[in-house]
């Protein structure tokens, strides 16, 4: 289960490792509850500070459970809310992406403002039209706003599996890196963006995306479809 740290003035939120029954890392309802309370407490602590999300093992995550999914949407919607604090926290937040993410984890993590991904094993990728699933509108506005058309095309319309390399070629992470350099990379970076925390990084963000936030505060699909 998502699980909160502390080094220096920077949080890491650890996703848990893929596979192992306490700490299994998808993104169950549970686990969006302990990802709100670890975004709770760090957004609860006072001075500089920032927020590196990663998890333990060869996956960042495999994302949303697709035996939850209901006609109410209200799992996904909930998903929506939690990713939201993400784009719009007072702090400053960089995914350090150490494997394979996958639906709902691909989108966690561009709701970072920094991403970071291992260039030698994962992919990210939206599995939804091999899924037969349409994208919800939440996910389908954070995911215009962050990543360039061209790659946002591929990722959605075909369901391309990215790798490291090729997510830094096409805009869906900053970087990529090696394994030894992912973490403390997002550690050196948290350092360095911390002083930036506060009131107005907030704002800048609920202002520069207010479309997003609204679309992620509701749930539906962009675009009629029968399934």
């Amino acid at each position: 289960m998502p699980h909160l740290r502390r080094e220096g003035q920077v949080f890491v939120l650890d996703l848990g490792e893929a596979g192992q029954p306490e700490t299994d890392n998808r993104l169950s309802p549970d686990a969006l509850d302990a990802i709100e309370a670890c975004i709770d407490e760090a957004e609860a602590s006072q001075g500089p500070a920032a927020l590196v999300t990663t998890a333990t093992g060869k996956f960042f995550s495999n994302g949303f459970v697709p035996e939850l999914f209901a006609p109410d949407g209200n799992y996904l919607l909930r998903a929506q809310q939690v990713f939201a604090r993400v784009v719009a926290s007072e702090l400053p937040t960089i995914a350090a992406v150490n494997g394979h993410a996958f639906g709902g984890a691909a989108f966690l993590a561009v709701a970072h403002d920094i991403r970071l991904m291992r260039n030698d094993r994962g992919f990210f990728c939206l599995p939804e039209m091999d899924l037969g699933m349409p994208i919800p509108n939440g996910f389908d506005a954070l995911f215009a706003a962050r990543v360039p058309q061209p790659t946002r095309h591929l990722a959605v319309v075909t369901a391309r599996r990215f790798g490291g390399a090729e997510a830094a070629k096409g805009g869906i992470v900053d970087l990529a890196l090696t394994a030894e350099e992912l973490l403390p990379t997002a550690l050196q970076l948290g350092e360095q963006q911390a002083a930036k925390r506060g009131p107005l990084l907030a704002a800048t963000k609920k202002y520069m995306y207010s479309a997003v936030l609204d679309e992620m505060s509701r749930y539906g699909t962009p675009y009629p479809v029968e399934l």
